[in-house]
């Protein structure tokens, strides 16, 4: 019969048996991606950064982002090329700057006067339809669409003076294509450089500025030290660009990590929502470095009516392009008939 002393000296030697020859589990490797930005290091520390430090702190290891800087791995314009043959794994960009083989290219970055404030971009997504658009339209070139977002509004950072539309004749500006081919209708000569050599190129004259960004974006990235005035009149009221992962390398990812990347992706536009919007007004308001300026709204109104033309010169371009078009159109005529804040009539 088996006594209570003895059953208990027995568990115990199993016990310390079992303890001295645990089962080991080894841990997979770490999932290990590079990621580019359109962002210099600068603007990367709050557009794009943070959300790789989430993806990173919240992935309990199995997956490592590396982050790279715009231009550190592939130039900016070649970076949907990268990203389709897995050079590089991520990238958040808009679809204008990174070259995009896709209708879509004209309407990432700053499409004109297709938005006036940040949160328009979410809702044109989320709201109107372009997320499908999106979806569909990467899928059919074998990348993985994530989420789009809003940024800041496409204002001019000057050496010279603009106080009237007849002041864009001439300049040479550091802008994006899409913005570039539409500001050429005013004698804005665009210039396209490295990211990186943009502030130089004002200081040697090659650029008269930046028709680029807000004016966060200016002061945070050294811009505001090399241009003096900044014009409040836009030709956008926000950045529209997005988050792409290599096919492959999506489908790979065990649902768990694509669920802390989608999170982080939407944490990261939550930031720069208020990043942003916070900024824009305190620089205006107390910034030092640049002289705010503006086109009399009568006067710029001739810079929106030759935008609604481009609207229709791009939408004969495609069936995807009039379909765009047309949501720029349905959100923009309900804005304007909700009037302020959403407009600024």
């Amino acid at each position: 019969m088996t006594t209570r002393r003895k059953f208990l000296t027995t568990a115990g030697i199993g016990g310390a048996a079992a303890l001295a020859s645990p089962t080991v589990v080894k841990a997979q490797s770490a999932i290990k991606w590079r990621f580019q930005t359109y962002a210099g290091s600068a603007l990367g520390e709050h557009v794009t950064k943070p959300v790789i430090d989430y993806i990173n702190a919240n992935s309990n290891g199995e997956l490592e982002v590396e982050l790279f800087y715009a231009d550190q791995i592939v130039p900016t314009g070649e970076l949907f090329q990268a990203l389709q043959r897995g050079t590089i794994d991520g990238v958040h960009s808009d679809d204008d700057s990174m070259a995009s083989p896709t209708p879509l290219r004209q309407f990432g970055g700053y499409f004109p006067f297709a938005t006036k404030h940040i949160l328009d971009v979410p809702v044109l997504f989320n709201q109107y339809g372009l997320k499908e658009i999106w979806e569909e339209e990467y899928a059919k070139v074998g990348v993985k669409w994530l989420s789009a977002a809003g940024q800041d509004p496409c204002n001019f950072n000057t050496k010279k003076e603009i106080t009237s539309v007849a002041d864009l004749d001439g300049l040479k500006l550091y802008t994006f294509p899409t913005a570039g081919r539409f500001l050429s209708k005013f004698g804005v000569v665009p210039v396209n450089i490295p990211y990186e050599d943009a502030e130089v190129a004002v200081q040697t004259g090659e650029l008269d500025g930046m028709a680029w960004s807000g004016i966060t974006e200016d002061y945070t990235v050294g811009w505001a030290d090399v241009t003096d005035y900044f014009l409040t009149n836009n030709i956008s009221g926000a950045w529209i660009g997005s988050w792409f992962v290599n096919e492959e390398r999506w489908a790979e990812l065990p649902d768990h990590l694509k669920s802390v990347v989608m999170a982080a992706t939407e944490a990261g536009h939550t930031y720069r929502n208020q990043w942003y919007w916070g900024g824009e007004a305190a620089l205006r308001a107390n910034g030092d470095k640049l002289a705010l300026r503006s086109v009399p709204a009568g006067e710029w109104a001739e810079v929106e009516t030759a935008a609604k033309e481009f609207w229709e010169e791009v939408a004969e371009e495609g069936e995807v392009h009039q379909k765009i078009v047309n949501i720029f159109k349905e959100y923009n005529s309900v804005i304007n008939q909700a009037g302020a804040p959403y407009n600024f009539e």
